[in-house]
């Protein structure tokens, strides 16, 4: 690799937080197929990194190698100064990694408050209290339908529980997979107000977002993936304005 792609490849706009999570290296894939290819990346505390690109480009299977749900081939990944590479997925939760998985997945035949529960298995009984508040007093509407069984809910509505879930082991980074896909507008503006609010509260995130106003409102700066490789990282605004991004994100040649 040249200097120079190097040098386009390092983050600008790093917080100058702890370093939370470090990926260098990162191969992984399905089978024997190959999916990243040497990713590099990293989310200090109380950043919003968006990982983007299209569809296919490696986002999805970055996140779950870094949860744990997929081993890593080759690279390590550290997280809060140790690496985790050869973790369990249990392990990094109980250490601090949690993930909101695409699609939601909240058990529709528990209510709301028993899934939140769920959430909370690594944590001691007695914090369970405080992070219920937590969650209440993010979505509101979850404390109102805190009894109602979660498949009764909108799409909106249980992505809301997806995130509290993942919220009540009280992570030190929370990944997020496609938040808004699939909801109607107005539940895509609250859920992307509420990572905003999270984000303000110093709460690390690394969000795989396809919606671009989401992605762009939500994070501080970026990664740009195409075929299982980092095109180019930076903050937010640079990357709005990368012809890259909209050839390869958003379909189309910068304005």
């Amino acid at each position: 690799m040249s200097e120079q792609a190097t040098e386009e490849k390092t983050p600008s706009g790093a917080g100058d937080g702890e370093l939370v999570l470090s990926v260098t290296g990162l191969v992984a894939g399905y089978d024997r197929i190959e999916a990243l290819h040497g990713i590099d990346i990293e989310v200090r505390a109380g950043e919003a990194v968006t990982l983007i690109g299209a569809n296919g480009a490696g986002k999805t299977t970055l996140l779950g190698t870094i949860a744990g749900l997929l081993k890593s081939w080759r690279g390590r990944v550290q997280f809060a100064g140790e690496d985790i590479t050869r973790w369990s997925a249990e392990r990094r939760t109980r250490a601090g990694l949690a993930l909101v998985p695409e699609g939601r997945r909240v058990f529709a035949g528990l209510t709301v408050e028993e899934n939140l529960h769920l959430g909370a298995y690594s944590r001691a009984r007695s914090s369970t209290g405080e992070g219920l508040a937590t969650v209440y007093e993010l979505f509101p509407k979850l404390k109102d339908r805190r009894r109602q069984p979660a498949g009764t809910m909108s799409g909106g509505e249980q992505q809301m529980l997806a995130i509290g879930r993942a919220l009540m082991s009280r992570p030190r980074l929370l990944l997020l997979d496609e938040p808004s896909l699939g909801l109607a507008p107005l539940a895509v503006r609250e859920v992307a107000d509420a990572l905003v609010e999270l984000a303000g509260r110093d709460t690390t995130l690394a969000l795989v977002e396809q919606n671009a106003q989401v992605a762009f409102h939500v994070a501080q700066r970026g990664y740009l993936l195409d075929r299982g490789t980092v095109v180019t990282a930076g903050s937010v605004d640079a990357l709005r304005d990368d012809p890259r991004v909209h050839q390869a994100y958003l379909g189309q040649p910068a304005q």
